[in-house]
């Protein structure tokens, strides 16, 4: 339904379903007898009138092919069951996963800055007590200070300059 546009009066929807109803009533009928009419066919096609009018030999040769025919179908049948159970429950599996990933959504990340010992912490649980200071494996480097600290810029253009004549003159 349109909201912005008029509304369907009450009498109009009651009739649209009614209309609704009396079209799916046909097809389930045509259905019907659709079925009824394919069953008829398969049964003209694979079961043959069987021809009584013989001694008894010949009824008993035709009731032992009619129950061998019983047997093959019997296993027949239970294979397609088989099948189907196997196959409804491969569908149950499936939605119940569709079901699983759909209700899981991943949370947005956030940055979070976190010490090592609190990620730590963290991943062994509050139980364990871990403390690991990074700095103390580090390798001890010693620092050279230069003695040019601050010196008079005048002495270092004079220096450069005297380094541009080297490369110049050789």
């Amino acid at each position: 339904m349109n909201h912005r546009g008029k509304k369907m009066t009450s009498s109009r929807r009651h009739h649209l379903k009614s209309l609704m109803l009396q079209i799916a009533a046909t097809w389930l009928e045509q259905e019907a007898t659709d079925i009824a009419a394919a069953k008829e066919a398969y049964l003209a096609e694979n079961c043959a009138e069987p021809d009584l009018s013989g001694d008894q030999a010949a009824l008993m040769e035709i009731c032992k092919k009619l129950h061998q025919a019983l047997d093959k179908i019997d296993e027949d049948r239970y294979d397609a069951e088989a099948k189907v159970a196997k196959t409804d429950k491969e569908i149950e599996d499936l939605k119940l996963r569709v079901v699983e990933l759909a209700g899981v959504k991943k949370p947005a990340l956030k940055k979070v800055r976190m010490s090592a010992d609190a990620m730590l912490q963290a991943l062994l649980g509050g139980k364990h007590k871990v403390t690991m200071d990074l700095r103390s494996n580090l390798k001890q480097v010693k620092k050279e200070v230069k003695e040019e600290a601050v010196g008079d810029w005048r002495k270092n253009i004079e220096d450069k300059a005297d380094r541009k004549k080297m490369f110049e003159t050789s």
